[in-house]
C-alpha cells in the first residue's frame, strides 16, 4: 500500500488509518492535559480555520459544549494519546481553550468534576 492509499483510507472513514498516522507519528502533547482537563472550543476556533485536518474540524465540532479530554478520546474513538496530541496542538493554535480542574482535597480534581466526567462517559 502507498502512501496515496492510506490518505484515501483516512479520508473515506474507514477507520483503517494507524491513530499515530494523524499525529504525524508523535506521542507527546505540548502541554500537559490529565484525562478529566475540560476542553472546550474559541472564538477563533468557530471560524472556518485553513489548515485543520478533518480530525481537528470534527474535534472542534464536538467542542461546541466543554468536554473532557476522557470524552473527545471515546467519542472521536482515538487512542487517548492522539486525543491528547490533537487537543494539545488546537490549543497551541488558540483553536481550542484547556480549562484547569479545580481542585479538591489533596490536590485532586473535584468530586463534582469527576462525577460530570463519569457521567458523560457513561452516556457514551
Amino acid at each position: 500500500m502507498h502512501w496515496g492509499s492510506v490518505l484515501e483510507l483516512e479520508d473515506s472513514g474507514a477507520g483503517m488509518v494507524r491513530p499515530y498516522f494523524r499525529t504525524h507519528g508523535r506521542t507527546r502533547p505540548t502541554r500537559d492535559l490529565p484525562i478529566e482537563t475540560l476542553v472546550s472550543i474559541t472564538q477563533r476556533g468557530r471560524a472556518v480555520v485553513r489548515g485543520s485536518t478533518q480530525e481537528e474540524t470534527e474535534i472542534c465540532a464536538l467542542l461546541r459544549t466543554s468536554q473532557s479530554v476522557a470524552e473527545v478520546a471515546a467519542r472521536r474513538r482515538i487512542p487517548l494519546g492522539v486525543a491528547r496530541v490533537l487537543l494539545s496542538d488546537l490549543a497551541d493554535r488558540g483553536i481550542v481553550a484547556v480549562h484547569t480542574a479545580r481542585k479538591g482535597s489533596g490536590n485532586r480534581p473535584s468530586l463534582e468534576l469527576m462525577e460530570r466526567i463519569l457521567h458523560g462517559l457513561s452516556r457514551l
